[in-house]
C-alpha cells in the first residue's frame, strides 16, 4: 500500500483580486509520479510555491509527514523531508559539481549556536555529509562528474546536478519544476529514467510541459486552468475526460460530443491526442 506523505487540502492563494491557486487539492504518495500540468499562467509553479514554502497561502492546509506546515519557512519545510527544484536552475556554477552537492548536503546538519560557520565539526559527522554527496551523486548519474566545474557541463548535467543537491537533503517528498525544460531528446531520456529511479522511494509532484514525458512517468495527472482544477485522475481518466480535450483543443464538451455533419469524414472514432499548447512533434 502506497503511504501518504503529503496531503494539501484547498489550498488558495489569492495577489489582491486575482486567485492564483483556488480551492487545490492534492495528495503525494511514496512510489507514485503526480503530476501537474495547463497552459502557461494556470497557477502550476504557484502550487509548487505553496508546497514548499516559498509562498504562504491565503486559505488551506498542508501536511507533510503528518505535520501541519502551511505558511511555514522553505528551511522548515525542507527540514521535514521536502526537496525542490526550480524552473531556472539553482546550481553554483564556479564550484565543482561535488562541491555543489556537499554544500546542500551540509544544510542538513544542525550546528550549536557556538559555530555557526561550522568551522569545528567532527569527523563522524563530516563522513555522513560525504556519504550523502556519494548517495546523491549516483543517484542522479553524476558520480563520474564529481570533479567537473559545474559551469562547464552540459544543461542537461546542470539539471541533473540540481536534484542531486535536492536529494543530499534525504528528502522524502520531491516537487520538480520543469526538470525537462530546454532539454535535447538524449538527455529528456535521462531525466526520464532518472525519475524513474527517484519514484522508487519518494513522493514526486511533477510540473511539466514535455507531454510525452508526462504521460510516461505519470501515475496520477491532476490538470490546472485558471489557478483552478479542471480534471484529476489517471492519464487515461484525463486524456478522455472532455473538460481538458475542451482547455487543450478549444472543444467544448458538447461539440466534442455532437455528431459529425452528415456528408463529412469527421466520423473517425479515434479522439485527438492531448498536447500541451505550442506541443512539437520532436525536440530540438
Amino acid at each position: 500500500m502506497n503511504e501518504l506523505l503529503l496531503s494539501a487540502q484547498h489550498l488558495t492563494k489569492r495577489f489582491g483580486g486575482l486567485a492564483a491557486v483556488d480551492d487545490v487539492s492534492v495528495d503525494l504518495f511514496r512510489h507514485r509520479i503526480h503530476a501537474v500540468i495547463g497552459p502557461n499562467g494556470a497557477g502550476k509553479s504557484t502550487l509548487a510555491n505553496l508546497l514548499s514554502g516559498d509562498l504562504p497561502p491565503t486559505s488551506g492546509t498542508i501536511r507533510l509527514l503528518g505535520v501541519e506546515v502551511a505558511g511555514k519557512s522553505p528551511e522548515r519545510i525542507s527540514r521535514l523531508g521536502l526537496g525542490r527544484s526550480y524552473q531556472k536552475t539553482n546550481i553554483f556554477l564556479p564550484f565543482t559539481v561535488w562541491d555543489n552537492v556537499r554544500l546542500a548536503s551540509q544544510a542538513r546538519e544542525r550546528h550549536a549556536p557556538w559555530n555557526p560557520l561550522h568551522w569545528l565539526s567532527r569527523a563522524g559527522q563530516m563522513r555522513e555529509v560525504n556519504q550523502r554527496c556519494e548517495r546523491a551523486l549516483e543517484l542522479a548519474g553524476l558520480s563520474a562528474r564529481a570533479s567537473a566545474v559545474a559551469g562547464t557541463t552540459s544543461h542537461g548535467e546542470q539539471r541533473q546536478l540540481e536534484i542531486a543537491m535536492t536529494l543530499a537533503t534525504e528528502p522524502s517528498v520531491l516537487l520538480l519544476d520543469e526538470p525537462l525544460a530546454g532539454m535535447g531528446q538524449a538527455e529528456a531520456q535521462s531525466m526520464v529514467d532518472l525519475l524513474q529511479r527517484l519514484k522508487a522511494d519518494h513522493a514526486i509532484l511533477l510540473v511539466e510541459h514535455d507531454m510525452d514525458a508526462v504521460f510516461s512517468l505519470a501515475d496520477q495527472l491532476t490538470v490546472m486552468v485558471n489557478g483552478q482544477v479542471i480534471a484529476s485522475g489517471t492519464p487515461a481518466e484525463v486524456r478522455a475526460d472532455p473538460n481538458v480535450q475542451a482547455a487543450y483543443l478549444g472543444e467544448t464538451p458538447e461539440a466534442s460530443a455532437a455528431p459529425p455533419p452528415p456528408g463529412s469524414d469527421a466520423g473517425s472514432p479515434e479522439k485527438p491526442v492531448l498536447r500541451e499548447p505550442g506541443w512539437k512533434e520532436s525536440r530540438a
